[in-house]
């Protein structure tokens, strides 16, 4: 072959070569090179929007990039979910989830599900409270499902969108107490922090909503906590009685959250994202924000996740149509 044929050769696998790197993924480059951006299907001042601003700021500080957090609110949850899910599968949008993508397809609001996504990492998980107002006339929860009782639709509640998990919670509380969960009209709300000032406002009677979303109401003196939804007290209010020693009650409800990327992103993008976020839910600066909120900290990697959304969708999916939210 002659000096020159070989030149043209060379210069054309260089070529090759430059034009390959232009079009490699994300997976194959420097990621991350840009900002990436954390949705998150609720409202601004709720425990899903706080738990998202703190993982944001400690994802900067590992990955070198700014992360943007989003509100994408509206649909009862489905608007930021479907963000999230029809997002370029880059890494460069990743979404808080919550544990409304495993009952939103059996309301048939969406046929998105846990499934639609790619699973990074379990970050939290938050138990039900049963929230009144400070100056209501009920002293405990069965005070309160006396009430209900006497007065079927009067007492109304809120929290989250119409068959949102605090919807369900109630729901099933008052299903588990033989009471028609028609009992407590529910009105739907873009989150837990405008159904609590709703509440304060007296727009509503009930916020069933989890103890750290009430915090601050709490301590402010205008919102009482009468019973939590869970197997244990809360480390943040051990006063309030669980469920079971308030009224002998098995009944117990949870709000999960945990971070998703599109379906499809590269293998190594996906290992890098949930390699942070491993970090960041081991971190004392994490630990210490959720439990200064009384916010739980649970944490399960991508695989597991996975198993964990699935194994959610299909306990809810069988509540939700025993009490009659499931279409």
């Amino acid at each position: 072959m002659s000096r020159p044929s070989r030149r043209s050769l060379l210069a054309a696998a260089l070529t090759g070569l430059a034009l390959t790197a232009v079009t490699l993924p994300a997976a194959a480059q420097n990621y991350p090179s840009r900002p990436i951006q954390l949705i998150v299907p609720w409202g601004a001042g709720g425990g899903t929007d706080a738990t998202a601003r703190i993982i944001g700021s400690l994802l900067e500080k590992d990955l070198g990039q700014p992360v943007n957090v989003v509100n994408r609110t509206g649909g009862s949850g489905v608007v930021g979910h479907a963000a999230i899910a029809s997002a370029p599968p880059d890494g460069y949008t990743i979404g808080l989830a919550t544990v409304e993508i495993g009952m939103m397809h059996w309301q048939g609001l969406t046929e998105l599900t846990g499934a639609s996504y790619t699973p990074i990492g379990l970050v939290n998980a938050d138990p039900a409270g049963i929230q009144v107002r400070a100056d209501a006339p009920y002293k405990t929860v069965q005070e309160l499902l006396a009430a209900i009782k006497a007065s079927p639709g009067k007492l109304k509640a809120s929290g989250t969108g119409q068959g949102g998990i605090w919807h369900l919670a109630i729901a099933g509380l008052l299903r588990d107490q033989k009471i028609d969960p028609a009992a407590v009209p529910w009105v739907p709300s873009n989150g837990a922090a405008p159904g609590l000032q709703d509440m304060v406002a007296g727009g509503v009677d009930i916020a069933p909503v989890s103890l750290p979303e009430a915090r601050s109401l709490i301590d402010a003196g205008k919102v009482k906590s009468l019973a939590i939804m869970n197997d244990k007290p809360a480390a943040l209010y051990p006063n309030v009685p669980t469920l079971k020693s308030a009224i002998g009650s098995d009944w117990t409800m949870a709000a999960w959250r945990g971070i998703v990327a599109p379906k499809g992103i590269p293998n190594d993008v996906r290992d890098k994202l949930a390699a942070a976020i491993r970090k960041v839910a081991n971190s004392k600066e994490y630990t210490d924000f959720m439990a200064s909120r009384g916010f739980g900290v649970v944490y399960a990697g991508p695989e597991d996740f996975g198993k964990f959304m699935a194994k959610s969708d299909t306990e809810l999916g069988a509540t939700m149509k025993a009490v009659g939210i499931a279409k």
